[in-house]
């Protein structure tokens, strides 16, 4: 397993250039439809491929958490992603994917692993309805192989929302309004888990927002918002206040939605937060490198909160200047 990784830290390079590599897996043979899918997760947000190892059961978890393993002297869950997902097979997991999220580390039994896959974000596409529905939401992206097999990329925050406590309540108290009329926040996340939490945090502080669920869909709507506000004799300062964007997304990555935005005058001014689980330095210093004004990691809604607030105040009083 250690081969099959060990140059991880080099892909790091890849961050930046709207290109990923996915490590593929499956979770075992479908006994209702005899068909074994596969799935990938994000290379750069895994630390190690292991032997399934001895899972202590804890006491009150959700029923797809086996339990708690001791990787290097911290306590790590591990999730049956079969189970999870619902999957009815009776194959082994006995593979373990360490991943870590944000300063989570967590572990997925998964039943075998395949191979590393580089790809561009803009070959993989949002899921159809159909797909989402039947996994519950657990798919952000697909893309196809040249063998014709569908490979369909978890969300892996998704899940640590529902196996954690990422996303409890009271992440969310003690958020207060800010006054910034007519200040519109544009974000874009594919992680319908993510896009809840900044809601709820809009929301809490009273700010209007617009959502998009990918890189692309985000551009092509910023352009439209541009255009009009020129047409009008308008700046787009004006109405819109601020981007946050999320780094992994299907068809174009924050990376290249930032330059994007970043070497286009009529967003001038416009500052753009990148709200990322990838929150390590390199990660930072990628994202200032394209013109990112500000950086905050994912699963902080009082930090996130606090960051808008500074940026939204600064707007309003550079408005009133």
């Amino acid at each position: 397993m250690s081969e099959l990784l060990k140059n991880i830290d080099a892909r790091t390079r890849l961050a930046g250039t709207n290109k990923l590599e996915i490590l593929l897996f499956t979770l075992g043979q479908n006994s209702r439809t005899g068909r074994r899918e596969t799935f990938g997760i994000n290379v750069f947000k895994v630390r190690e491929v292991m032997r399934r190892p001895e899972i202590t059961a804890a006491p009150e978890m959700q029923a797809s958490v086996e339990g708690m393993v001791s990787l290097r002297g911290a306590l790590v869950p591990v999730v049956d992603l079969a189970r999870y997902a619902g999957l009815d097979t009776e194959s082994p997991r006995d593979l373990m994917i360490v991943t870590e999220y944000n300063g989570h580390i967590q572990g997925f039994l998964v039943e075998a692993v395949d191979t590393i896959l580089r790809i561009d974000w803009s070959q993989m596409r949002v899921p159809p309805e159909m797909l989402t529905a039947n996994m519950g939401g657990l798919v952000t992206a697909v893309t196809e192989l040249a063998d014709h097999r569908l490979v369909m990329m978890l969300d892996v925050e998704k899940v640590l929302s529902e196996t954690t406590h990422i996303d409890d309540e009271y992440l969310f108290k003690n958020i207060q309004p800010v006054r910034a009329q007519g200040a519109t926040v544009f974000f874009a996340d594919d992680s319908s888990v993510a896009r809840n939490q900044i809601q709820r945090t809009l929301d809490a502080m009273q700010v209007p927002y617009v959502a998009a669920v990918n890189g692309r869909q985000a551009w092509e709507e910023l352009d439209r918002v541009a255009s009009y506000a020129i047409a009008h004799g308008r700046s787009v300062r004006e109405s819109l206040a601020l981007v946050l964007t999320d780094v992994e997304m299907p068809e174009m990555d924050g990376y290249i939605l930032t330059r994007k935005i970043k070497s286009d005058p009529r967003f001038a001014g416009v500052p753009v937060i990148m709200h990322s689980s990838l929150s390590g330095m390199t990660n930072q210093h990628l994202g200032r490198s394209v013109g990112v004004d500000e950086y905050v990691a994912k699963f902080e809604p009082q930090r996130l909160a606090e960051t808008l607030a500074r940026i939204l105040t600064k707007g309003r009083e550079r408005a009133a200047a």
